[in-house]
């Protein structure tokens, strides 16, 4: 009976060496496996510190220029050198790795899969899409893991990097200059930014027929991608002009035209571009031009804009009541904590609903400005500017830090030498076809010209930035958008070298007043804008503050100031005193207590826009208190608050909204406009 067990027992000895062959061969790729995600770790740590390291040089360089007072080169000028001297580095002194791809076959498939599942030995591994490959560099791709690591995904700089700057744009923004020059501001943003993408497109066109006839152009390039080229170049960054203008305290109307047309010609730009990119005829030619289809997009970029607007908006001021209606402010973390999680949130909302999130967050930051702000706390107000400051600072030079780094590790670089001479002249001739233009037009109705001098400076800061090279690199699939992204990282590198280098002499050829006190007006002259003066006439200030404000903003600021300032914050006139009698339950529920208590109600904080502090006169009684100092008779005179008082004018605008003397009553205190009657 022993012999049959000798086959057994050799069968389960030979069992338990495959066993124990395949136990071994399973713990070896486990083993295998760990090692590679501790390597992929340790490269995600080194590509980090990095750009940590990028940043901190520049940092120093930055103080060390300063120190030196040096402005030939900005800080993000700066970052882009760093940057390129990194990307050489990784480029040719670290090595490649050792593995190869190995090529499959899938002729069945008429296109590419997003992510592939691919069965190994029984085991299911998971691939996804980096991209299109060309047949002649299938045995070239580049093997290098740390370059790789250095590529960041496109999205990362939409959802991350680029919210603060924009939230940042519309927080700080001055709006007392902002709104002096808004008709102007929007006419630059949206007509302007329209008319360079087309010219831009056009042009660029023309390029691509010619590249094609001299056999210069290997693949496809359709005029819808010369028009989204037109989209992406024509969005303008003037950040070292504009910090240079406000190191040097250049001329503030100026100022406020270059920042306003960026902030909102960023804006224009990315619904532009999503709006081309809709833009699909019917039938067998994609790329032709159907009427259908255009005013479609016409329609996709006003449904988008405003969408956006709105959302960005109703986030402001769900935020203004929800600091005002709570006591938040007894706790400065969580309330900056929420400010900043609201803001933050705008943003990926947006996107989510499939607006623009760079259109939202930027109105939810003017929103969070005039309404929120008004509402937290001494240190929440601090904490939250200080903040988005910073991160400001830190995503703006870590985006022209990867621009530099992008030049060397970006792996599918087309760099056409007519296609990129052809943009540049394109955009000298986008620029100037709108700049000029719209000034002689904008010219027409106002009474204080844009300056030939203004022109030209504008003309000159058209720089490209982070904008153009966050719409170029989202989409890097094609031959077209490769050429475009490689081109415009060209382009935003000659911009802020070259033109913002040439800033400050340019300033003094043009003979554009600076160090000019930013709460100040200017004084009248032929080359600059007009503005108001306070010891001026009151009836030629009247005159000067209907050019100078927009009517449709000055219809907006009275019925913000008496209706929703109220509501959303903690100043203004009580809702009891600007409401109809029938409406006292409501007005005494939403006016906050404070409102009765707070006497710098009576200097309204965004008076400067339209409103003179001399205009206001406050009676107690037989005595008349006046902010400016001027008396009058039977007036006392004092000044309401110790700070020089703002140049504008309430009775103009008044006047202009045909409104009687009005007066605001609370707790026996008269706040009294001296108004005129237009009868």
């Amino acid at each position: 009976m022993a012999r049959p067990l000798l086959p057994l027992l050799l069968l389960a000895a030979g069992g338990l060496r495959a066993a124990e062959r395949s136990g071994s061969s399973s713990a070896m790729e486990e083993l295998a496996t760990e090692k590679e995600a501790e390597e992929s770790h340790r490269q995600d740590s080194v590509s980090l510190l990095t750009f940590i390291l990028l940043l901190t040089l520049t940092i120093l360089t930055i103080w060390l220029f300063k120190h030196r007072r040096v402005r030939f080169l900005h800080e993000t000028g700066l970052a882009m050198i760093y940057g390129l001297i990194v990307g050489v580095i990784l480029r040719y002194g670290t090595p490649s790795t050792s593995g190869h791809d190995k090529p499959f076959s899938c002729s069945q498939e008429d296109r590419p899969f997003t992510t592939l599942l691919v069965n190994v030995s029984g085991k299911f591994f998971e691939y996804t899409l980096k991209g299109e490959i060309s047949p002649g560099k299938i045995h070239n791709v580049e093997q290098n893991d740390m370059l790789r690591k250095v590529t960041f995904d496109p999205e990362v700089f939409f959802n991350i990097l680029l919210p603060p700057i924009i939230f940042h744009a519309g927080y700080s923004l001055k709006k007392r200059h902002f709104f002096r020059n808004l008709g102007s501001i929007l006419a630059f943003a949206f007509l302007g930014t329209a008319v360079s993408c087309f010219i831009i497109g056009n042009l660029m066109y023309g390029v691509v027929k010619l590249m094609k006839l001299v056999g210069q152009l290997s693949d496809k390039f359709y005029y819808t991608d010369c028009l989204l080229f037109g989209a992406i170049i024509s969005a303008t960054d003037p950040v070292t002009v504009l910090a240079i203008f406000n190191e040097l305290h250049a001329d503030v109307d100026l100022y406020a035209l270059l920042f306003g047309e960026s902030v909102l010609n960023d804006a224009v730009a990315i619904v532009l571009s999503s709006s081309i990119v809709a833009y699909q005829p019917t039938g067998e030619n994609t790329h032709a031009f159907d009427a259908a289809a255009f005013f479609k997009s016409v329609g996709v970029f006003l449904g988008i804009f405003s969408g956006s607007f709105m959302m960005g908006a109703v986030t402001g001021v769900v935020t203004a009541l929800v600091t005002k209606f709570t006591k938040l402010h007894c706790f400065p973390l969580l309330e900056t904590a929420l400010f900043f999680l609201m803001s933050w949130s705008t943003f990926l909302l947006a996107e989510a609903c499939g607006f623009t999130g760079v259109v939202a967050v930027l109105f939810c930051g003017i929103t969070q400005a005039h309404y929120t702000y008004n509402n937290l706390s001494v240190e929440s107000r601090s904490r939250t500017k200080q903040l988005f400051e910073v991160l400001h600072f830190l995503a703006e030079n870590f985006i022209f830090s990867y621009m530099g780094l992008a030049l060397f590790t970006f792996q599918k670089h087309i760099f056409s030498p007519v296609f990129i001479i052809g943009a540049f002249i394109a955009i000298f001739l986008g620029r100037a076809a709108h700049i000029y233009p719209l000034s002689f037009l904008l010219n027409l109705g106002r009474r204080h010209k844009i300056s030939w001098n203004f022109q030209h400076m504008m003309m000159f800061s058209g720089l490209r930035g982070a904008m153009a090279f966050a719409l170029a690199i989202r989409d890097t699939a094609t031959y077209s958008h490769q050429m475009m992204f490689s081109t415009t990282l060209l382009i935003v590198f000659f911009t802020v070298w070259i033109v913002g280098g040439g800033t400050t002499p340019m300033l003094s050829w043009l003979n554009i007043r600076v160090g000019v006190d930013p709460d100040q007006d200017p004084p009248p002259t032929n080359d600059s804008f007009q503005v108001l003066q306070g010891d001026v006439p009151d009836s030629e200030r009247r005159n000067r503050t209907k050019q100078e404000s927009a009517w449709f903003f000055r219809l907006w600021y009275s019925f913000d100031h008496n209706y929703l300032k109220p509501i959303l914050t903690h100043s203004g006139p009580p809702l009891t005193t600007t409401l109809p009698s029938w409406c006292g339950l409501i007005a005494r529920c939403l006016t906050s207590p404070q409102v009765y208590d707070n006497q710098e109600q009576l200097r309204e904080e965004d008076s400067d826009f339209i409103l003179n502090d001399g205009d206001l006169t406050v009676t107690y009684g037989d005595t008349t208190i006046t902010a400016n100092g001027s008396s009058g008779p039977h007036t006392a005179t004092t000044s309401l608050d110790g700070r020089r008082t703002k140049s504008s004018s309430e009775e103009a605008l008044e006047r202009d909204l045909g409104a009687a003397d009005h007066e605001v009553t609370s707790r026996g205190t008269r706040l009294v406009f001296p108004l005129e009657d237009n009868a």
